[in-house]
C-alpha cells in the first residue's frame, strides 16, 4: 500500500540540489520597480549562475489596514490579477518569456493562508474566512494586522484556489508558498496533482516555519504542519528548523558543533531526497552583511551554505553585500552601490553546485569548536569534493579527509597543501577536488 504523499516525495528530483535560486521583489529591485525594468537585469542575474528566479508577490495589494505607504505584497487583494504598479499582464508574460529565453525558470509567490481585508474573496465569498469568537473576520497571528485568514474547511475554497494555481501554471514553472504549513497538506497534495496536469515538473517551495511558531499555533488550537509533514507535498522547505541555532552561534551563545549537529540531524529525519532552501538572508531576515560584517567571514559563510545539501538562495542585493534589508511596505530600492561585491565567488559556487556530486553524492560534515572551523566532504564514486570554512575568518587547520598532496583551491586558484589529511586555511574558504 502506498502512503499518502509517498509518490510526491519519490518524484522530487535531487537535481534541485544542484540549482541556485534568486529572489526578487519587483518594487524594490530597480528604481522603476517594474517588470520591464527587471528585464534589463536578467543577463546579470543569469551570469551569476542563477537557475530559478523567484518573484515575490506580483498581485494587487489591499488598501484596507495597509501597512506603510504602499502596503505589504503579502496582503493580496486579488489572486488572479497583476499589481498595476509593476505593469500589465502582458508585461508579466513578456518578463517570463525573457526569463525562459535565458534558460532560467520562474516561480511566483502564493499567499494562500490569508488575503487583505478588502480582497475580492472577502467581498464575494466572506463565508470562506476564519471568524474570531466575536464572529468577525480576523487572523490568528496578532502582528499580521493587514490581513484576514482563510478557512480551508470549505471545499469550494479549495476549488477556487486550485483553479487559480492552474491558471498561473500556464505561464510559470513553480510556486513559493507563503506560510504553507498553516494551510492543510491535503489541500497542497490535491493542488499539486492538479497543477501537474498543466505544468509537469512544477517546483513547489514551502516557506516552512520555525518550531516555536508551529508549537504556538498548535497550543492555541490551530493547524500547523511540521517540515516532515510539509515534505509530503513540497519539493523544498526553508531551513527555519535550524535558524535558531544559526542565530545563536552568530551571537556566541552556542558552540559551532551544536549548530552543525542540527544541520546533520536533517539527514536522518527527512526523506532521502529532501531539499532544503539554504539562505543566509531573505526578505524577512536581516541581511547577511548586517549579521556578518567581516568580509572574510562573509565569504566563508557564503561558500559554506553553498556546499550544504540543498538549493542555495541569493536574495537580490546579497551579491553586493548590501547590509540594508529593503522595507516591504514602502518604496525602498536595493542599494546596488555598496562598493563591495562577492559576484566572482558566487559565480564559481553556482557553477560548482551544478556538478552531479551535489545531487546524489554522500554528504559528511565535521566541526572544530576551538578553531570555529567546519569541514564538508562530498563523495560520489571515485570523486571527492571537500571544503574547509573558517566561520570566524581565522587561520587554522582542519581535518579534510583527502590524501596528502597539493591541491588547487577551486574558489581562488591558490595552492593548498594537505598533510596528515588536514588542510590549513589562512581564513579564506577552501574547496578542493580529488
Amino acid at each position: 500500500m502506498t502512503r499518502k504523499g509517498e509518490d510526491t516525495m519519490r518524484n522530487t528530483s535531487t537535481d534541485l540540489r544542484r540549482q541556485t535560486m534568486y529572489s526578487v521583489f519587483v518594487r524594490n529591485h530597480t528604481e522603476e520597480g517594474t517588470f520591464a525594468a527587471l528585464e534589463k537585469d536578467l543577463d546579470r542575474i543569469r551570469a551569476l549562475g542563477t537557475d530559478v528566479i523567484w518573484l515575490m508577490p506580483i498581485h494587487p495589494i489591499g488598501r484596507k489596514e495597509r501597512k506603510g505607504d504602499l502596503g505589504s505584497p503579502y496582503a493580496i487583494a486579488d489572486y488572479r490579477k497583476i499589481n498595476p504598479e509593476f505593469g500589465t499582464m502582458e508585461d508579466f508574460e513578456h518578463l517570463v518569456r525573457e526569463i525562459h529565453r535565458r534558460d532560467m525558470k520562474c516561480i511566483i509567490d502564493v499567499v494562500y493562508n490569508h488575503t487583505s481585508p478588502d480582497s475580492w474573496l472577502v467581498e464575494n465569498h466572506p463565508e470562506w474566512f476564519y471568524r474570531k469568537p466575536d464572529g468577525k473576520m480576523g487572523n490568528k497571528t496578532a502582528e499580521w494586522t493587514d490581513i484576514v485568514d482563510l478557512d480551508y474547511s470549505h471545499p469550494e475554497l479549495w476549488d477556487y484556489q486550485i483553479e487559480t494555481l492552474c491558471f498561473w501554471a500556464n505561464y510559470i514553472d513553480g510556486f513559493r508558498c507563503d506560510v504553507a504549513p498553516l494551510v492543510p497538506m491535503d489541500f497542497w497534495l490535491k493542488a499539486r496533482a492538479a497543477v501537474e496536469q498543466v505544468r509537469p515538473g512544477c517546483i513547489w517551495l514551502s516557506e516552512s516555519v520555525e518550531p516555536e511558531f508551529i508549537l504556538d499555533n498548535r497550543n492555541r488550537g490551530f493547524y500547523a504542519a511540521s517540515d516532515c509533514e510539509v515534505y509530503s507535498a513540497f519539493d523544498l522547505c526553508y531551513d527555519y528548523d535550524i535558524r535558531g541555532k544559526y542565530d545563536a552561534y552568530l551571537q556566541g551563545q552556542i558552540p559551532l558543533s551544536v549548530y552543525t549537529d542540527a544541520i546533520w540531524q536533517q539527514e536522518a529525519i527527512y526523506p532521502a531526497n529532501y531539499v532544503k532552501l539554504r539562505n543566509l538572508e531573505n526578505h524577512d531576515r536581516q541581511r547577511a552583511k548586517a549579521l556578518i560584517p567581516d568580509q572574510k567571514m562573509l565569504r566563508n559563510w557564503t561558500a559554506f551554505y553553498f556546499l550544504l545539501k540543498g538549493m542555495p538562495l541569493i536574495y537580490g542585493g546579497q551579491e553586493v553585500c548590501s547590509d540594508h534589508r529593503p522595507d516591504l511596505f514602502v518604496k525602498d530600492t536595493v542599494n546596488w552601490n555598496t562598493g563591495l561585491s562577492i559576484t566572482p565567488l558566487l559565480q564559481k559556487l553556482c557553477a560548482l553546485k551544478k556538478e552531479e556530486i551535489f545531487g546524489t553524492g554522500i554528504f559528511e560534515m565535521e566541526a572544530d569548536d576551538a578553531a570555529d572551523l567546519v569541514s564538508i566532504r562530498w563523495s560520489l564514486g571515485s570523486q571527492t569534493i571537500a571544503g574547509v570554512f573558517s566561520l570566524k575568518g581565522k587561520q587554522g587547520e582542519a581535518a579534510i579527509g583527502l590524501p596528502d598532496g597539493e591541491y588547487r583551491n577551486l574558489l581562488d586558484d591558490s595552492t593548498v597543501t594537505v598533510k596528515n589529511k588536514k588542510a590549513e586555511t589562512t581564513g579564506e574558504p577552501l574547496v578542493l577536488r580529488v
